[in-house]
């Protein structure tokens, strides 16, 4: 048992719901996640619902997501099977495992029972923002730092003042002019 202590690391994994889950199917990765941790001789030490967030990117079609973090005990064969289990899920989207201690004994880790309880994801519909046709095909303007905006385009006017001299000529060609049938 002491090489098993010794083996014994501290982990912990973010996994980012649909924003659009409903509390059953969060309740049923919740589930699978305590299973997994569970039979890999693993301890579960934390698990907060952090709710719906905005992500930093758009991910399969979504904006935002429902965070998840859970911190445990295990070693890395652990680690392997909860983030092959959460691929087959559906409903995430996203994962992300961080090992926090490498050497960990597990029979020292004070576990909160309420702290290792899943709660169950009652999170409130979300009002979605209608997307109009317009601002899908790009025919609206979304203001002057909007990358898709009018204002980021250059005028002709400007575009032919920087490519002016300074007597007024274009930029680059020959001051000369050649009549035609000189050249």
């Amino acid at each position: 048992m002491a090489t098993q202590a010794l083996r014994t690391k501290e982990y912990e994994t973010i996994y980012v719901l649909r924003s659009d889950v409903d509390p059953d199917t969060a309740d049923k990765v919740q589930a699978r996640v305590a299973d997994v941790v569970e039979r890999s001789n693993g301890k579960l030490v934390k698990v907060e619902a952090w709710g719906r967030r905005r992500l930093a990117y758009i991910v399969a079609k979504q904006r935002k997501g429902v965070y998840v973090y859970v911190r445990y005990l295990g070693a890395g064969a652990l680690v392997q099977e909860l983030e092959r289990n959460l691929k087959l899920q559906d409903s995430v989207l996203k994962f992300q495992t961080v090992l926090l201690n490498d050497h960990v004994d597990a029979s020292s880790v004070a576990v909160d029972p309420e702290e290792i309880k899943f709660q169950r994801l009652e999170l409130p519909a979300e009002a979605e923002e209608a997307e109009t046709r317009e601002k899908a095909l790009g025919l609206v303007d979304f203001g002057l730092d909007s990358p898709r905006s009018r204002h980021n385009y250059e005028s002709p006017e400007r575009v032919e003042e920087e490519f002016d001299g300074d007597d007024g000529e274009a930029a680059g060609r020959d001051k000369t002019t050649v009549k035609e049938g000189e050249a």
